[in-house]
């Protein structure tokens, strides 16, 4: 049995010989550490115990950072053998710390500042070590030594004072003669150089004068204020919530002879501004008849102009200067009436059926539906991921009292004007929104968008029933529906104007030349 060796010894053996390795083991209390890997095989040398290496588990315990699979049966008093090295202080050990975590590295808390005040508590930890915690008030992070040093001022209130900055730039030297070129007295320019020891007296320094374009201004020193520290609540981002909408009348009288507003049709023209669409033939347009410009219009640049419901006798226009007019077309032309309430420029505008009230939509994200008469604010609108309202329209029966919105977030969403709730959405398109078109009777409408696709849907339906794009379209950013019902007329990216069917194919009238023309900010249809 000797010639198998100590661990292939038979059952009687092993006994005796488990007997002698206890008597001969020694506790240690304090080993040696290494990180070399050692075998469970305890040799005798003499009265002595020690372990030693075992090159066959050290070529299989050195595996690929790579690999996913063991490549041999681990024991398992290495799978049960407890964590080796320095604890991570960052690691909890109590419950499962994943489910505290709102980020892959740790817990992310949000906190509102500035961008510059952040850029200062940036530049202040790059240069001097330290900057303000933001989650805790008066305490500093980094290089506290130094953030005692300077008493926690950041750059911009270490700023030295105007007289510090004429002393620093007496020391350069002057910046010589453009004339001459080299010797005493050279052009140095920008590169002229500072030096510590010896101060020059240059008129810029000693008197008020402005700095050259190549010189260094710096500010005076900006004593930091002795008040408390604004609550986090105080200083976040909140929506408007003043609800100030105004009206102005700017007309010459609210009231005719005969008690009527600006709401009733005139019937003292040459024309029957109440017939029916198509009974009347029109003409293109060839001269300009009247522009509405003065003090009373707008400041800046108009995204929409809406004419009234069936008739046209007024005029609605939203501009950028987050207002919207109404002005009269056929009698005086003047302005009628103002409507202020948005806090930036206003992007779309539209009547209702009946044209007693309208909507606007602007980039403050509200969309604000307004009495056309009395200029009050009826409803506020906002989508529930507050997005920036490019299209709206009312449904054109008189009957359903809702509208439609296509926003900047792909989407268009569905609201009741009585109710003020959001009742379908509509969420197919990759990208903006940009036109709403009813047709086949009110029963569907038609959407086109920035991901150069147009799509038919059936009301109150958010799947749509046709879609329609090719390699060679381009967006198609503004429509208008032809007084039949039959074809939608569509202005295009490609400065052209495309036509398609708004019957069951929504195919597209190749036949029909395409129109070019420079694409204006909004188009409106005259009825």
């Amino acid at each position: 049995m000797a010639l198998l060796g100590d661990q292939y010894a038979s059952s009687d053996e092993e006994v005796s010989h488990n007997e002698a390795i206890v008597a001969a083991t020694t506790v240690v209390a304090a080993p040696d550490v290494s990180l070399d890997v050692w075998s469970h095989c305890i040799i005798i040398f003499g009265s002595n115990a020690n372990s030693v290496q075992d090159p066959m588990r050290l070529q299989l315990m050195l595996a690929k950072p790579t690999d996913t699979a063991l490549t041999y049966n681990v024991p398992y008093a290495d799978l049960a053998r407890s964590s080796q090295g320095p604890q991570n202080p960052y690691k909890s050990t109590q419950g499962n710390a994943l489910k505290r975590k709102n980020a892959l590295t740790g817990d992310a808390q949000e906190a509102a500042i500035s961008d510059a005040t952040f850029t200062a508590q940036h530049r202040t930890f790059q240069s001097l070590g330290y900057t303000k915690d933001p989650s805790v008030h008066g305490a500093y992070v980094g290089d506290l030594v130094k953030a005692q040093q300077h008493g926690g001022k950041d750059i911009i209130q270490m700023r030295p004072s105007k007289e510090e900055s004429a002393a620093f730039r007496r020391k350069r030297q002057r910046k010589g003669d453009a004339g001459i070129v080299d010797g005493e007295g050279a052009y140095k320019g920008p590169w002229a150089r500072f030096n510590e020891d010896q101060v020059f007296e240059d008129d810029a320094a000693l008197g008020e004068e402005e700095l050259a374009s190549d010189e260094e201004y710096i500010e005076e020193a900006i004593v930091p204020a002795s008040s408390t520290a604004v609550a986090k609540l105080a200083s976040d981002y909140q929506d408007d919530l003043t609800n100030t909408e105004t009206t102005r009348f700017e007309g010459s009288a609210m009231y005719d002879y005969q008690g009527r507003t600006y709401m009733s049709i005139p019937q003292d023209l040459d024309i029957d501004l109440r017939a029916e669409p198509g009974t009347r033939k029109n003409y293109i347009p060839k001269k300009t008849i009247h522009v509405w410009a003065g003090k009373e219009s707008h400041t800046k640049a108009i995204n929409a102009l809406r004419f009234f419901p069936s008739s046209g006798h007024l005029l609605l226009s939203a501009s950028a200067d987050t207002q919207v007019k109404l002005w009269d077309v056929y009698h005086s032309r003047q302005l009628l009436r103002t409507y202020i309430g948005h806090q930036k420029a206003v992007t779309e505008s539209t009547f209702s059926p009946t044209g007693s009230h309208f909507l606007s939509g602007s980039y403050d994200r509200y969309m604000k539906l307004w009495d056309t008469e009395t200029g009050a604010c009826v409803s506020r609108f906002q989508t529930s991921t507050k997005a920036v309202p490019h299209v709206l329209r009312f449904h054109p029966s008189t009957d359903i009292h809702e509208f439609l919105v296509g926003t900047s977030d792909k989407k268009i969403v569905q609201f009741d004007t009585r109710s003020g709730e959001m009742t379908q959405e509509y969420d197919h398109h990759l990208g903006a929104v940009n036109s709403i078109t009813f047709c086949d009777e009110n029963r569907r409408f038609i959407t086109t968008s920035d991901d150069r696709s147009l799509r038919a849907w059936e009301f109150g339906i958010p799947v749509p029933i046709k879609f329609v794009a090719s390699p060679e379209m381009f967006s198609l950013v503004r429509a208008a529906s032809h007084p039949n019902g039959k074809s939608v007329a569509f202005q295009s990216s490609d400065n052209q104007i495309v036509v398609y069917a708004s019957t069951d194919r929504f195919r597209q009238n190749r036949k029909s030349k395409p129109a070019t023309l420079l694409p204006p900010p909004s188009v409106s249809i005259y009825p």
